[in-house]
């Protein structure tokens, strides 16, 4: 324990700053014990410093301004300097090599975590693109040591003021990860991120339960043909796609042509994009067969079945295309009203992964008994049946979507498919 007092510490600051304007003398300092010092300077302000020694050589350096760092925090920095020290390790060097690292940076640190995400995560692209959008563009080029909690808090509160709670919650834990693993660099000292929680960002989420009704979907997609400007034709048949197999979102969107057998009518989604890690055979109702073709042709040579009509990293179709889209027609952008008008009425609003839920709703209600509907979905059999029944339900499938499919099309092929204008 040191000598000094948080009273003892603020008496000397004030003594020496006037002794300091009479004598016009240097800085003058004030020892606590274990090589820690606070000091005065002519110009600036006070400030905690360390002297140490290594390799025969006696060293000092900076550990913080006095305004930022209290007495404790001030000894228990010394005490981890002492410890890099005692290992061999020079504390001045470590700090120089971080600061001028490739890592310095959070962008920079977010490349090399974002490295062992690819190995890691299923889905890496998910925190690369919140990461991208939502936090790079705040405090990416911050350097790691100036990033404060209330930078954290800027971020997070930023993205749930959009109306994205849910992307919310994800940043905050993407941050806590990044820090963490700066910590493990030794690039450092401290997890920024670490005293915030969801009730900071998005709060606590609920399970969905929107699930849309036949009159509903005959409503959206008669607004969408209606809105044909606004909506691509290639993002109406996805929408229309998504109610009839019930496939994610994501598996949709980055579909590639050879996955698909037209001519067998089936749909071979490879294990490395199904979020089971298994591959799924998906049979294909003649209506789907007609949109496929037209979607073909609209391609436009393309691999993927929706490639990126802009300039994009990604070559397909962007992960909010299509509930950007769906938003746009409840008058709502980036998570606010505008002054677009609601062109849904009384329709509550609705997700892109609520049409995966329709999906399963409208089997339901179609007399597809429940565990034929729950492989239509991809989804494993649960307990001892989901162990011992691996029976794949292929034809049973094939009869119950083929059944919604025809049901759908009457929705959405209220004109014949075409493709004037490809």
């Amino acid at each position: 324990m040191g000598k000094l007092t948080v009273r003892s510490v603020q008496s000397f600051i004030k003594e020496a700053s006037e002794q300091i304007q009479t004598k016009k003398s240097g800085k003058l300092r004030l020892a606590d014990g274990n090589g820690l010092y606070i000091v005065v300077p002519k110009k600036g302000e006070p400030y905690w410093m360390m002297r140490y020694t290594i390799a025969g050589k006696r060293s000092e350096m900076t550990i913080g301004k006095h305004s930022l760092l209290s007495l404790a925090d001030a000894r228990n920095k010394a005490i981890e300097h002492k410890k890099s020290v005692n290992e061999g390790v020079d504390p001045l060097t470590s700090r120089h090599n971080a600061e001028n690292s490739e890592f310095s940076t959070l962008d920079g640190l977010f490349l090399d975590w974002q490295k062992g995400n690819e190995k890691r995560l299923k889905y890496p692209n998910i925190p690369k693109r919140i990461y991208t959008k939502d936090i790079s563009p705040l405090i990416g080029r911050y350097k790691l040591k100036a990033i404060k909690p209330l930078d954290i808090k800027r971020v997070i509160e930023s993205i749930a003021d959009s109306g994205r709670p849910s992307i919310a919650n994800d940043a905050l834990q993407y941050l806590k990860q990044l820090f963490n693993h700066a910590m493990k660099l030794g690039l450092s000292d401290s997890n920024p991120a670490q005293p915030f929680n969801v009730n900071d960002a998005g709060g606590m989420e609920k399970s969905r339960e929107r699930a849309l009704t036949f009159k509903e979907l005959e409503f959206f997609f008669k607004v969408m043909r209606e809105q044909s400007e606004q909506i691509s034709r290639e993002n109406y048949l996805a929408c229309s796609l998504l109610v009839c197999l019930g496939v994610r979102k994501q598996e949709l969107i980055q579909a590639k042509w050879h996955e698909f057998d037209l001519s067998n009518a089936i749909w071979k989604l490879p294990k490395e994009r199904s979020k089971t890690g298994q591959g799924f055979t998906i049979p294909l109702a003649p209506p789907i067969i007609k949109w496929l073709e037209e979607l073909k042709v609209r391609s436009c040579g393309s691999e993927y079945v929706f490639p990126s009509r802009r300039r994009s990293k990604n070559p397909y179709m962007g992960a909010d295309t299509l509930n950007r889209a769906i938003s746009k027609l409840f008058g709502i952008e980036s998570g606010k009203s505008t002054h677009s008008p609601n062109l849904m009425g009384e329709i509550e609003h609705f997700t892109v992964h609520d049409l995966r839920r329709t999906c399963r709703s409208l089997l339901s209600q179609l007399k597809t008994p429940s565990h034929i509907a729950e492989r239509c979905l991809n989804h494993k059999l649960k307990g001892v049946e989901g162990v011992y029944d691996q029976y794949d339900y292929f034809d049973e499938r094939k009869e119950a979507l083929d059944k919604l499919a025809d049901s759908i099309a009457q929705l959405v092929n209220i004109t014949p498919n075409n493709v004037e204008g490809v």
